[in-house]
């Protein structure tokens, strides 16, 4: 495996840092080299927060931010726009959180030349956490279609970063993730 690129994209409050952190500690834990850090703005609940991760078989030196990722996340449908798709490399891949299709999440990126998975996080979140925050089942949707990651690892990962009292919803948001995103 070369060089993975992920840029993670949301509200705060949603998930996204930790969302980053899970896949990387993920990564790590399967052997791989692995990286992820945040890029705050105003840092408040609802305003636009950016992270990042980073996963290779060999040490990964760069430290800056990801311009040209192969991977976008979205977990805030109302981010969507072609300002989120730049530098997205061409065939790269898009995961996001709406109800609507790959096709239209394709025409809002403004991208013919991207492959676009979708899947309702925000409806999952609310049904299995009572609560929008939609970064564990956004991790379900990039498990299955990006295979990086072993969903067990994941899983085991997600264990241990949600609060205890919340651990069994936040499992059972990965696995209907997993189950319901739709790639196209």
């Amino acid at each position: 495996m070369s060089l993975i690129e992920i840029r993670w994209h949301g509200r705060g409050g949603q998930g996204a840092v930790t969302a980053s952190e899970i896949v990387a500690k993920a990564a790590i834990s399967q052997g791989k080299y692995a990286q992820a850090f945040p890029s705050f703005g105003v840092e408040r609940r609802g305003a636009p927060v950016e992270a990042f991760t980073r996963i290779d078989d060999k040490p990964i030196y760069i430290r800056s931010k990801i311009y040209e990722p192969d991977i976008i996340v979205v977990l805030d449908p109302t981010l969507l726009g072609p300002q989120l798709a730049q530098g997205l490399k061409e065939n790269g891949l898009a995961i996001v959180n709406t109800d609507k299709s790959p096709d239209e999440v394709r025409k809002l990126l403004g991208r013919d030349d991207v492959r676009v998975a979708v899947v309702d996080a925000t409806k999952i979140a609310l049904e299995t956490l009572k609560r929008p925050i939609v970064n564990t089942a956004i991790l379900g949707a990039f498990v299955k279609v990006t295979g990086l990651v072993d969903l067990e690892k994941v899983l085991e990962a997600v264990k241990e970063k949600v609060p205890p009292r919340t651990v069994e919803a936040n499992l059972l948001a990965v696995k209907r993730a997993y189950e319901e995103v739709v790639a196209g």
